[in-house]
């Protein structure tokens, strides 16, 4: 049964030896993500090299998503690597404090952290494990007092509850980053922390001065960036709902709601999603995932998440593989609880504005009224499959394409299974069909007699030209349509 929910694995210690990367990708990895807040471009490159030697060990296509730090805001280190602070406690964030903290106060690494509070604030640090008011303003010094105490250790993250953080989404270690991700052909560049759209218009244009061809996703994860979410989906090709700094700055108990609306968002302007933050949690140390976790991933499946993503559980897990394994017996079993309804065709886009969409919208739409196995996309950019990823047909899309970074984009699209396929002749576009049909049936995805829907470009080897969706019976050949 091929699965349309995508599996995104994040890279780390415990997944970084091309063995462990090749049993992951066996039980079902589509993209891994690459952590750009640890390790040097060295390490990204070897680790690059890695990936792609793992997948074609394995025979899958694998896609690659860096992940920019972006404006973490940490305190500094201590004196003895961590303290405990109890409620009513005054501790004191200096940003002019160059030492090591102590049990009174601590550095910071954003210095400009004494202008974006003021008393009455709220920081949270830890992931929002712990909680001060601001009492005072003093020069560089932010005088708190402890709400919520907990241990603090070294270089743990802060938030102010309700956003409002000036750091700018890309810092100069990110500009460099983006060099790094071009270099390694990543195929998706997901920025940290952006405010606006403005910020993924300046970081489209700094990747491709870089010579990059990555495709832009946007983590949602600041509170500002919810008003701004049309803009910043507009100027993304992707979004991350990256529910971990997100809950802390707008509160645990929006974070479903908003999780929906940035899906059905997303969907609607054809971009992709992912769903991301403690999804199997628990799996770090146990080998199989609480009932509720279970749960918190099926329901990201229905809601018409492109992908799931795990993150400690396969960076620094115990039980990577094991993780992947279950994640793929949820997404499967959620999807079957929908595979059964006939398309939805409200989804389908009612106002075409390029031909290719009105191919791929004619598409889906013949698949929703013909028993068909399949839709077989032949495409170059990918563009055609991506619309048609955007509403469930019920059926497996096949992106057909001779372009290896379009085989590595579509990793991420529900629904679409990329395939290699070198055989786009403009002499013989017939044979090239037989080709298509012929390759299906080997991989066996196809048998004779079923119905497949297939979208084509009649000017082969050029992007955006697919003007053509035929109806054909695997094995005719001499009846192409019906």
């Amino acid at each position: 049964m091929l699965r349309r929910t995508k599996i995104v694995a994040t890279l780390g210690p415990a997944s970084s030896d091309q063995k462990v990367l090749e049993d992951m990708i066996r039980a079902g990895v589509d993209l891994v993500r690459m952590n750009f807040s640890h390790g040097s471009a060295a390490d990204h490159m070897k680790r690059a090299e890695v990936v792609r030697a793992a997948a074609k060990a394995v025979g899958r296509t694998v896609g690659i998503l860096a992940d920019l730090q972006g404006p973490k805001i940490r305190v500094g280190k201590f004196e003895n690597d961590k303290i405990e602070l109890n409620r009513g406690d005054t501790f004191i964030l200096d940003a002019a404090m160059n030492g090591l903290g102590n049990q009174e106060r601590v550095g910071l690494d954003y210095k400009e952290l004494p202008n974006d509070v003021s008393r009455g604030s709220v920081l949270l640090l830890n992931d929002g494990m712990l909680e001060f008011d601001v009492v005072e303003v003093n020069g560089m010094s932010i005088v708190c007092k402890v709400v919520r105490g907990g241990i603090l250790s070294n270089n743990k993250g802060i938030n102010r509850k309700g956003g409002g953080l000036t750091a700018p989404a890309l810092t100069e270690k990110d500009k460099e980053d983006i060099k790094t991700a071009a270099l390694i052909n990543a195929d998706y560049l997901a920025i940290s922390f952006p405010r606006s759209g403005d910020d993924m218009r300046y970081a489209r244009k700094l990747m491709h001065e870089a010579g990059g061809q990555s495709l832009l996703m946007a983590k949602i994860e600041r509170a500002e960036a919810i008003p701004a979410l049309a803009d910043i989906i507009d100027a993304s090709d992707a979004i991350m709902v990256a529910r971990g700094d997100l809950s802390v700055e707008v509160g645990d108990a929006a974070v479903p709601g908003l999780q929906k609306r940035m899906i059905k968002m997303a969907r609607a302007k054809n971009r992709l999603v992912i769903t991301a933050t403690q999804m199997m949690e628990s799996m770090i140390t146990n080998p199989i995932p609480t009932r509720a976790e279970v749960s918190d991933v099926a329901n990201a499946v229905l809601d018409g998440t492109d992908a799931v993503m795990l993150s400690a559980e396969t960076a620094v897990g115990d039980y990577p593989v094991e993780t992947i394994e279950a994640m793929v017996r949820i997404c499967l079993n959620a999807e079957h609880q929908t595979d059964d309804h006939a398309i939805d065709r409200r989804g389908i886009v009612q106002k075409f504005t390029r031909i290719d969409q009105s191919i791929a919208m004619s598409a889906l739409f013949a698949a929703s009224h013909f028993k068909v196995k399949a839709i077989v996309a032949l495409t170059q950019s990918g563009s055609t499959a991506l619309w048609m990823s955007r509403v469930n047909a019920g059926v497996p899309i096949f992106a057909l394409t001779p372009v290896e970074q379009t085989l590595t984009k579509v990793t991420l699209f529900s629904g679409v299974h990329p395939v290699l396929f070198p055989g786009r002749n403009a002499q013989h576009p017939a044979q090239e069909l037989i080709d298509a049909e012929q390759q299906l049936v080997e991989m066996g995805y196809v048998e004779d007699g079923d119905l497949v829907v297939v979208t084509v470009g009649e000017a082969v080897g050029k992007s955006g030209h697919t003007n053509t969706m035929k109806i054909v019976r695997i094995g005719d050949h001499h009846k192409n349509s019906i």
